[in-house]
Formats: structure tokens, C-alpha cells, sequence
């Protein structure tokens, strides 16, 4: 039995904050770019990635 069924655009961003959570922002906007993706409003999907900015390549988890 998976631990997370991914349907929606809120179940990855519901991940999404999971993962933030626990600090791992790198999964996190991956999983908000894909929440993201998903929705079909523009803005709530602008609002959905600057909520989990992109980290920079100097940037690490």
C-alpha cells in the first residue's frame, strides 16, 4: 500500500509541504512544480511556485 496516491494538484502540494517541512526543499518545489503544472488558474499556479522558490545551484538540502 503506497504511503502517498498522487491524483490531484493538492495532493502534491499537500507533499509539497511535507516535504518542506521536513526539509527537503528540493523534492518539495519539484512537487509544487508538478501542483503547479496541474492547475489550471495561472495565478494560483505563479502563487503555488513562489510559495517553494527555486534554490539556487549553490543552494543543497
Amino acid at each position: 500500500m503506497p504511503l502517498f496516491c498522487f491524483n490531484t494538484a493538492a495532493d502534491y502540494l499537500s507533499a509539497a509541504r511535507d516535504m518542506a517541512v521536513s526539509g527537503r526543499s528540493a523534492l518539495a518545489r519539484l512537487l509544487a512544480e508538478e501542483a503547479a503544472d496541474r492547475t489550471p488558474d495561472p495565478e494560483e499556479a505563479a502563487r503555488i511556485l513562489r510559495d517553494f522558490p527555486r534554490l539556487s545551484p549553490r543552494q543543497g538540502d
